[in-house]
């Protein structure tokens, strides 16, 4: 199809109104099927404003690439009942070579948590903004704010681009993960900051050459693999890198976290490098004996294989006296665990200390607190 201009369709023509009040969720699903059914590259417009919206599927496949252009704010329904118990909010599924351009979406997420901490019978939440089976996609620009349930989770994806994005919600805010990778592949997330209440990036089974760099996490739980391990049947996670980044006071560092029960899962040819901490409670970490309330895993252990992990040029400070703890499964130590130039102070000025159980591996350079591989 050569020679065909590009169009775009803009969401006011549609009738969507930037009032803040109007539902503009069908204009929105309007100007996605014009766009969709386009043999021409297309972009879709959301001018400045704010476009109240309720839980919308973008559905492929499409014809020829998408541009979603926002200048403006996309907000959900005051009410969070509005989204239900639908899981999404935002969510493209099936669609190839589709690019989300700045903008920002306030999710009004406190009603939710307000809910689920008063101990009410509240619907689950919904996840901000979903990719489900969405190759050769470009998140950039992008601020999410106070999602109800996680921000951005790219799930059974291919070669997707996330850079320039800002995740905020509250330090307390329950579930509210900034970015979720699971059975995915290709997925690079870059100039990031990422300040909620969970892992500021979690990584789920199936994730393979996942790429993280300059990530600015804190408050949150840190970068997460894990946790892992919950069925038997499971895929692993391999070739993960997160270099050139900062946590300031954030829960976790580095963490890998799987059930004590057995599992097929694996974790292999994970590489952290140049890392700062400012404060953070336990910067390194592999915990493999999470069984939250001891609940459907006593005297089990874990099943998952974690082998060849690097940790390389980690500097800063922990707000515990621990800064270093591989926690490993006795059936399955760790193997392979590298340690080069690691400088971790307790507070300011304090000797930290080191926890190593079921774990093997090689050191260079100066380990601090000191090694107990």
């Amino acid at each position: 199809m050569f020679g065909n201009a590009a169009v775009t369709f803009n969401v006011i023509k549609f009738g969507a109104k930037p009032d803040g009040k109007t539902d503009a969720t069908q204009p929105f699903l309007k100007a996605w099927a014009s766009a969709c059914t386009s043999m021409a590259t297309s972009t879709i417009y959301v001018p400045k404003g704010r476009f109240l919206i309720r839980s919308a599927e973008f559905r492929g496949p499409c014809k020829s690439a998408i541009k979603v252009q926002i200048d403006g704010t996309l907000i959900a329904p005051m009410d969070y009942r509005a989204l239900g118990n639908s899981g999404y909010w935002i969510l493209f599924i099936q669609v190839n070579r589709i690019s989300v351009i700045g903008g920002a979406l306030d999710a009004k997420g406190a009603g939710v948590w307000d809910c689920k901490a008063a101990g009410q019978n509240c619907p689950a939440g919904a996840r901000s903004i979903t990719l489900n089976w969405v190759n050769d996609a470009q998140i950039s620009g992008l601020t999410s704010i106070n999602s109800q349930l996680m921000h951005l989770v790219i799930n059974s994806c291919k070669n997707v681009k996330v850079s320039n994005v800002k995740i905020i919600a509250p330090d307390l805010s329950p579930n509210t993960d900034g970015i979720h990778v699971q059975s995915s592949t290709g997925v690079t997330i870059k100039n990031s900051v990422i300040k909620t209440g969970d892992d500021c990036i979690s990584i789920g089974p199936g994730t393979t050459n996942l790429w993280m760099e300059k990530i600015q996490c804190g408050p949150g739980h840190g970068v997460s693999i894990g946790s892992l391990g919950r069925d038997y049947n499971e895929d692993g996670v391999e070739n993960v890198t997160l270099i050139n980044s900062v946590f300031s006071g954030s829960d976790n560092g580095l963490r890998i976290k799987t059930w004590a029960r057995p599992s097929k899962g694996y974790v292999r040819n994970i590489n952290y490098q140049n890392i700062v901490m400012k404060n953070v409670e336990n910067p390194i970490i592999i915990d493999q004996n999470y069984c939250p309330n001891n609940q459907g895993c006593p005297t089990q252990t874990s099943g998952i294989k974690i082998s060849e992990v690097s940790y390389q040029n980690i500097q800063g400070t922990s707000a515990t006296q621990i800064a270093m703890a591989f926690d490993c499964s006795p059936s399955n130590p760790c193997r392979g665990i590298k340690l080069k130039d690691i400088k971790l102070t307790y507070r300011k000025k304090n000797k930290a200390q080191s926890l190593c159980n079921n774990v093997g591996g090689t050191s260079g350079g100066v380990i601090l607190p000191d090694n107990c591989l």
